[in-house]
């Protein structure tokens, strides 16, 4: 069973997105693709989808593969500087491809369908004890451009390490940029190592949001507030954005209206059978609530919407469930089978899954967004997401709150 408004490849493993932009009228989504595979291997290529929203892409031919010196082709983001296009991604060589090195491409056309590879810019600095180095992220600052790279430290410190350059081209590494050891549990613990590590300003503070890495084990998105200034963060507050075992890759972009969004691989959405393997979320809209960084489904996900849906029962496998506030419970069935069910107790919500249970912390107002195989569960103290198995053509939504709305996606 396939989603119909989370990306997914027509066949093989897909994972991070990254160098999502918005262009003339339509999104450009970059992605970790493994072709012919349903499990994820090193021999990485860049996928490339389009769309006039993140839940209608197209899949588009590998926009960069493997070759000319790279075994795979590793996450990265796109800066665009005037006329100058360019996609700075992680190379890696076996056997050690935890360590990488950045190189950049151009494209070879103006829809960007494939690129030509050019020089590497930064490696791993001399005097650092690195044993994990990928994951470029740019930003211009005034009159120059600031490239951020996760790094993981022997000893277990995660860093961002910082590169500086006036023309994308000579790039001068400037030091570490934030880092923490794995061994602080202070608000949240936050790994040995940040893949995607991504700094920028929201509502006065500086954000640095990440993936959560320790021993080859991929845990969950986690995030700084702070202060940034000359490539130095300093962090005051630890958080934790997602919950449940599928989230993870976050990747910032700017939509339309040029807000900040993120954009999760979900893991453990498949079809084996039908030879593909993992999931993009629906895009979030980030803002700031005190020391709180909040993530909610983008308006585009409402523009799906027919409905609302006045007997619960939805007009196939899409759902968008809107539960304002108060506790009580949801419960989702499909052909007669319960597929998942949802309890809000205070603070915290239950949500049982195929016989799986998990407990993750709610505050304010819930979204449900159901496609086929994809549950995703946001509110303003974060995201759960997970697979689940409808046995129907069709969702039937019960629940024991007035403050449910109940909407078909399409």
């Amino acid at each position: 069973m396939r989603p119909r408004l989370h990306f997914t490849a027509h066949s093989g493993w897909i994972n991070d997105p990254h160098g999502i932009t918005y262009r003339d009228g339509a999104y450009h989504v970059f992605y970790q693709y493994v072709p012919g595979s349903t499990s994820w291997a090193p021999n990485c290529h860049w996928g490339h989808a389009t769309g006039p929203d993140l839940l209608s892409l197209a899949e588009g031919p590998v926009a960069i593969a493997p070759g000319d010196g790279d075994d795979g082709i590793w996450t990265g983001s796109l800066v665009q500087d005037g006329d100058d296009v360019r996609i700075f991604y992680t190379a890696t060589s076996m056997p050690d491809f935890g360590i990488g090195r950045i190189r950049v491409a151009i494209p070879e056309a103006d829809d960007w369908n494939s690129w030509q590879k050019g020089a590497t810019v930064a490696e791993a600095p001399a005097g650092l004890d690195i044993i994990a180095y990928r994951d470029p992220f740019l930003v211009k600052e005034d009159d120059e451009w600031r490239m951020f790279v996760g790094a993981g430290l022997r000893d277990g410190t995660a860093t961002a390490l910082s590169y500086v350059s006036d023309d994308l081209d000579n790039w001068t590494y400037d030091g570490i940029a934030l880092q923490r050891s794995t061994t602080e549990t202070d608000q949240v613990w936050m790994g040995a190592l940040w893949e995607c590590p991504q700094i920028f300003h929201l509502g006065g503070r500086a954000v640095m949001v990440s993936s959560v890495w320790d021993d080859d084990v991929l845990h969950y998105a986690g995030y700084a507030l702070g202060t940034y200034a000359d490539g130095q963060f300093t962090a005051d507050t630890w958080g934790r954005l997602t919950y449940g075992e599928s989230y993870y890759a976050p990747s910032l972009f700017l939509d339309a209206a040029e807000q900040p969004c993120l954009s999760f691989w979900m893991r453990g959405i498949a079809d084996i059978e039908e030879g593909w393997a993992s999931a993009h979320s629906v895009p979030h809209r980030l803002r700031l609530e005190g020391d709180t960084l909040i993530a909610e489904p983008h308006p585009d996900v409402a523009a799906h919407r027919s409905g609302p849906v006045a007997d619960g029962r939805t007009d196939g496998l899409g759902a968008d469930i809107v539960w304002r506030a108060g506790d009580g419970s949801v419960a989702i069935s499909s052909g007669g089978e319960e597929t998942a069910q949802i309890i809000r107790t205070g603070g915290s919500a239950s949500i049982v899954i195929g016989g799986r249970e998990w407990s993750v912390p709610v505050r304010g107002g819930i979204r449900v967004v159901l496609d086929g195989p994809v549950l995703e569960l946001s509110s303003d103290a974060g995201l759960f997401g997970a697979a689940i198995s409808p046995a129907g053509d069709g969702f039937d939504i019960a629940t024991d709150s007035a403050e449910v709305t109940v909407y078909s996606l399409v």
